[in-house]
């Protein structure tokens, strides 16, 4: 018997499988990666040594606002050890301009006082002028160009109007922008509601392209570089973590030649070869990516990256925070097929792209060829069966359902933590 600790909410659950059924357990080795420098020290020498950049604090003198654009509460970012840093540069260099963190809610809803001070401190929370990105809010944003796919670019009226813009992150790959960070802060993380739609087109998310790990020929990808530049992102810092959360390495500088440099020491990391199973078993990293359903669409197309045709997925995610989207969870409520979702949301041209049609779309994909068992002690399991996915409290209820369904010998892989890899056919 081979035990797997499987990431679930802020902990770990134990996944027991037997040897004559596991085929393979793939992991990203960012989790084994090891550093000689402290998290502090990491970023430091990140910002002390920018990639493509002069350093944050020479940029910021003589600049009066000066925004800095960060990740919400859906994303793992320590910016309790990383904002500090990014606050003390920018004012060695400048100790008198204003200051904005913009939180780059996307999407999603707008995080809360409480989501604040557990991913900043009280101290950046009490000190510091924080204001949530509202994409629906139209008195907040402005129009400011045509995205290269012929949607409409409309951004955070803070984001245009600053005289330095920066961004903090970290780089995961990402199931359908190729990697996380860099440009993504400002696409869709300050847009609007029009623009996040037009960029997460069923056409778009359709392409081939539009996978993790890759950048070049990515529709999704080219709309997000060009408003990165047109809101004039000027210094990033992204950093890369492991599996308890921790910064393994980080990158600083400029917007593009930084990113790259980060999603290509993460692809060497996260880069897996397929090992096709009955049955695959993973989760979407825990805590925070794990709180919806919506987000936990993520880790289930890294099973689907290793699953064979039929196959069933299993998924452990607390999804404590219920469906993550109204228009996502009506989708599968009020539509008795996959497929049927899926034929409709084909023929939904781009400036008609309707809310969380993109996860829909994926989620669909998935289902159309798989059975999902979602396992979760702290979800209705009404919700999770309204949305076509099988239900169960405990990864030893659900892999005894997966082997009622494919059979007592059917092959086990094991993917501990869905969001961090990219798996190769």
């Amino acid at each position: 018997m081979t035990i797997v600790k499987i990431p679930y909410s802020k902990g770990f659950i134990d996944l027991e499988v037997s040897d004559k059924n596991l085929l393979a357990v793939l992991e990203s080795k960012s989790h084994h990666f090891k550093t000689e420098d402290d998290q502090v020290t990491t970023v430091k020498k990140a910002l002390e040594t920018p990639i493509g950049s002069p350093r944050l604090k020479d940029l910021a003198k003589g600049k009066n606002n000066i925004v800095i654009i960060t990740s919400d509460h859906t994303r793992p970012v320590p910016s309790k050890i990383t904002m500090p840093l990014l606050l003390e540069e920018i004012r060695s260099g400048n100790p008198n301009t204003d200051i904005t963190i913009l939180i780059a809610t996307g999407f999603h809803r707008l995080t809360t006082p409480v989501e604040m001070e557990n991913k900043f401190g009280k101290e950046i929370v009490g000190n510091e002028k924080l204001v949530n990105h509202d994409c629906r809010d139209p008195n907040s944003l402005v129009e400011v160009g045509v995205l290269p796919s012929g949607g409409k670019l409309i951004l955070n009226k803070l984001v245009m109007e600053a005289d330095l813009l920066v961004s903090e992150g970290f780089i995961e790959p990402h199931f359908f922008a190729g990697f996380s960070g860099g440009r993504k802060s400002v696409l869709p993380g300050v847009a609007s509601r029009t623009t996040v739609l037009a960029n997460h087109c069923s056409k778009f998310i359709a392409s081939d392209y539009a996978r993790a790990g890759i950048l070049e020929g990515n529709p999704i990808h080219k709309d997000m570089v060009y408003a990165a530049e047109v809101a004039n992102l000027s210094f990033i810092l992204n950093v890369v973590i492991d599996s308890e959360k921790k910064i393994i390495n980080a990158f600083a500088g400029d917007r593009t030649a930084a990113h790259e440099t980060g999603c290509k020491f993460v692809s060497e990391l996260a880069s897996i070869k397929a090992q096709p199973a009955d049955i695959v078993i993973t989760s979407n990293g825990g805590y925070p990516l794990d709180q919806n359903i919506y987000q936990s669409v993520k880790g289930m197309t890294a099973a689907e990256g290793t699953a064979k045709e039929d196959g069933v997925i299993i998924i452990a995610a607390a999804c404590n925070d219920g469906h993550g989207g109204e228009d996502f969870y009506k989708t599968f409520l009020e539509n008795p097929t996959a497929q049927l979702i899926m034929d409709k949301i084909m023929q939904i041209p781009m400036e008609s792209t309707i809310p969380d049609q993109w996860e829909s779309q994926i989620l669909a994909r998935i289902l159309i060829k798989h059975n999902v068992i979602l396992v979760t002690d702290q979800c209705d399991p009404k919700m999770i069966k309204d949305m076509h996915m099988l239900h169960a409290y405990t990864l030893e209820e659900a892999l005894k359902m997966a082997y009622e369904i494919k059979g007592e010998d059917a092959t086990v892989t094991v993917v501990p933590d869905g969001v961090s890899v990219i798996v190769m056919k």
